[in-house]
Order: structure tokens, then sequence, then C-alpha cells
């Protein structure tokens, strides 16, 4: 039973991350699916961070 607090409050952190992370891939016109990765023990939030850094992306501006 003393569980419980510790689960809901890590289910809120979670959902804190997962949910902006989520709009960033919809913006960006990636699949959002690809948020769950924040979900990841270490290092899940740093692969987020690098695809998002290093995939093109295909709503971006072109230059020209």
């Amino acid at each position: 039973m003393l569980m419980f607090p510790e689960i809901l409050q890590a289910m809120i952190v979670g959902m804190m991350i997962a949910i902006p992370a989520i709009l960033i891939y919809k913006k960006a016109g990636l699949n959002p699916a690809w948020a769950a990765l924040v979900f990841l023990p270490v290092f899940g939030l740093l692969i987020v961070f690098l695809q998002l850094a290093f995939q093109a992306w295909p709503n971006a501006k072109k230059e020209g």
C-alpha cells in the first residue's frame, strides 16, 4: 500500500516529460510514438534529444 504514492508520482513525472515530447514530435512532422523512448531508464531522454537534434525534420522550411 505504501508503493502507490511513489508509482503515482512516477507516472505524473513521466507524463510531464512525455507529453511535451509528443507535441514536439507532432510539430516536427515525425511519428509521436517515438516519444515513448523517454521511459527508457538512463538513456531514454538522451536518445530523444539526439534524434530530434540530428534527424531531418519533414516540416522544416526549405532555405532557398
